[in-house]
């Protein structure tokens, strides 16, 4: 019995029949299987729509290839952790909001909301990963403590912590730059280096974060902890209270509160590549400044390319992070949506460059490396998908 599909839900090792769609315009000599990406991007490429395939002549399912289900709850993923990410931004100006006003701060939306990314990222950690990437340079104080709320749940995930600590540490991120609200906006969005007096004016932040969430009903030690610790260093000169004696949580929020600050696009300053960001948070735990040992386990656990990031391929074509080939970390499986020679979008191509011998990583780069907009990618990627 033969079925009809899709376009996008064709797959490697289906016996294709038939193109009923567009009708007419192609047809097929005799069938065959589809071996290779090559033959699904050539279909797409014509705009082939519609086709007849028979199940009984596929071969069988190939071993980690994802199956149409498993996009599709990808693809659902993103559109929950999109929604999450977008509420918790709502939930942070209104705490940012009532921190500026001297009202107590309300825990209760906070406590909802990083529920629901801990949920999301305990059943799947590249989907929030991903949307971290769907940045808006005009609201860096409101998305940067969302973020690293959510790279410290990752983190966390990764080093297999008790859930219960998670989430006190998820919140005590989610709120460790609260103090900013009293910072004067000249100083807070300066387009420059500041001054040795506007540098001191901004490490007041800190404890003004501290004193914020001291009176913040319902709070939580730990969260308070890491909270406080977001800006001291092993070597002793860290602010506010130049502790060298740091817990694990501490240096764990360090670590994430760097990563988001370098690799994040702002109203005066582009980000770095996730992959130079590594480096220098390799630099930093040289000098003491970070712990070396779990600089090492963030950077296994984000992947050396992280999932969500944009790469540059020898075959003159980017292509972003899709997933991560643990027993091959340099070599994740990408997906292919962009042509630097003709400078344009092409139809997508899911390469997993662990088996591939003709397309490699040359470096990791930024969509505004080339004028693109992450939003845009990820829409386009959507509507392929």
């Amino acid at each position: 019995m033969f079925v009809e599909l899709e376009i996008t839900d064709l797959e490697i090792g289906m016996y294709l029949v038939e193109i009923i769609k567009p009708k007419g315009k192609f047809q097929l000599l005799e069938g065959g299987l589809i071996k290779n990406e090559k033959v699904l991007s050539a279909l797409c490429t014509k705009g082939v729509e519609l086709v007849r395939i028979d199940p009984e002549r596929a071969l069988p399912p190939i071993e980690n290839i994802p199956t149409v289900q498993d996009k599709l709850f990808f693809q659902e993923q993103i559109i929950k952790a999109k929604t999450v990410f977008n509420e918790s931004k709502n939930i942070q100006k209104k705490l940012f909001q009532d921190a500026g006003n001297g009202s107590p701060l309300d825990l209760t939306p906070v406590n909802s909301i990083t529920d629901e990314s801990i949920e999301l990222i305990f059943q799947n950690p590249d989907a929030l990963s991903c949307v971290l990437n769907l940045r808006n340079k005009d609201e860096y104080l409101l998305e940067h403590s969302v973020a690293v709320s959510v790279l410290i749940t990752i983190f966390s995930f990764h080093l297999k912590l008790d859930k219960e600590v998670v989430r006190k540490l998820a919140v005590g991120a989610f709120l460790h730059d609260v103090g900013k609200i009293k910072i004067p906006e000249v100083i807070l969005n300066k387009p420059g280096k500041l001054t040795d007096t506007e540098f001191e004016v901004m490490k007041t932040h800190a404890s003004h974060s501290i004193e914020i969430i001291k009176k913040t009903p319902g709070i939580d030690p730990l969260s308070l902890e890491v909270a406080a610790l977001h800006h001291e260093q092993l070597n002793g000169n860290g602010y506010p209270n130049a502790i060298k004696d740091i817990s694990i949580y501490g240096r764990m929020i360090a670590i994430c509160d760097i990563f988001d600050a370098l690799t994040s696009t702002r109203c005066y300053k582009k980000g770095m590549s996730q992959v130079k960001a590594f480096g220098i948070l390799r630099s930093l735990a040289k000098t003491q400044h970070l712990d070396d040992e779990l600089v090492d386990q963030f950077i296994i656990c984000m992947g050396v390319y992280p999932v969500g990031a944009i790469v540059q391929l020898d075959s003159n074509q980017l292509a972003m992070v899709e997933s991560h080939n643990p027993q091959d970390p340099i070599h994740p499986n990408v997906t292919t949506f962009y042509s630097l020679g003709e400078k344009g979008f092409e139809a997508e191509q899911k390469v997993d460059l662990s088996k591939s011998t003709k397309q490699q990583i040359v470096k990791c780069v930024r969509a505004d490396d080339f004028d693109l907009d992450m939003a845009q990618i990820m829409e386009y990627l959507a509507h392929q998908g």
